[in-house]
């Protein structure tokens, strides 16, 4: 089977494990994990992590304007 998290243009995916660190976005942002962007747990860029429903996803892209862009997702079923 293909590794799809390999392939160049697949961001990186890193499951954030420190609740302080989650809470610190959350904070900084003023949003509440129900208010995340979605993640299936399933979703094939995730396969080579342990993520479980209710984590935190912290996904870096490239960026035409910034040099790179972080994004956060909650993980659900």
């Amino acid at each position: 089977m293909v590794d799809v998290s390999q392939h160049e243009l697949v961001p990186d995916h890193t499951v954030l494990d420190d609740p302080a660190e989650v809470e610190a976005m959350l904070e900084e942002y003023n949003v509440s994990k129900t208010n995340l962007p979605k993640i299936k747990r399933t979703d094939p860029a995730l396969r080579e992590t342990d993520a479980a429903t209710g984590d935190v996803v912290r996904i870096e892209r490239d960026s035409r304007t910034a040099d790179r862009a972080i994004v956060y997702r909650l993980v659900v079923e």
